[in-house]
């Protein structure tokens, strides 16, 4: 009986442990690398610059000086409250230049596994999957003779104002 008890305690602790886990990491998911990689660098894109508003907000002296520990609370001799400064670059400053770091080889990674290079080929065809609906579309359609002449100049026209962000 003393057995199963001790048992169920420790189940019931992993089991606590397992859940703070996933909570504290998270589960793991399907995810294509190119598009994590992608978000990564979007993400810590902003996390530098969040980061940079932090260091800009510095006053000069904050930036080589500041608090280094702090200590509050009852000692052996009664309350305590001391600070203790010291000359060094401050968190913020540190940790933004730990992210730039981050961010440059994040891109580097990006770069290397040739991330444009397949949002340019994705961009490419599905320009040629809309270029082929809309043939489709103005085939159905039986336009006249006068009509199919003016196709090639307003539906580029129209696309190129799409891209553009002025449709």
């Amino acid at each position: 009986m003393k057995a199963a008890a001790e048992r169920r305690v420790a189940e019931a602790a992993a089991r606590e442990t397992m859940t703070k886990a996933v909570r504290t990491l998270g589960l793991p998911i399907d995810v294509d690398p190119g598009k994590a990689l992608l978000d990564e660098i979007h993400w810590t894109a902003g996390h530098v610059a969040w980061l940079r508003d932090k260091v800009q907000e510095l006053q000069d002296d904050d930036l080589v000086w500041g608090r280094a520990s702090t200590e509050v609370g009852i000692g052996p001799e009664g309350p305590i409250d001391k600070t203790t400064e010291k000359a060094d670059a401050s968190v913020w400053y540190q940790l933004y230049l730990k992210e730039r770091e981050h961010l440059a080889k994040v891109c580097s990674l990006a770069l290397r596994a040739g991330i444009e290079e397949r949002k340019v080929k994705l961009a490419e065809s599905q320009g040629l999957l809309v270029a082929d609906a809309i043939r489709r579309i103005l085939g159905a359609l039986g336009l006249t003779p006068e009509q199919q002449e003016l196709v090639p100049v307003i539906v580029p026209r129209e696309l190129r104002a799409l891209a553009s962000g002025n449709a």
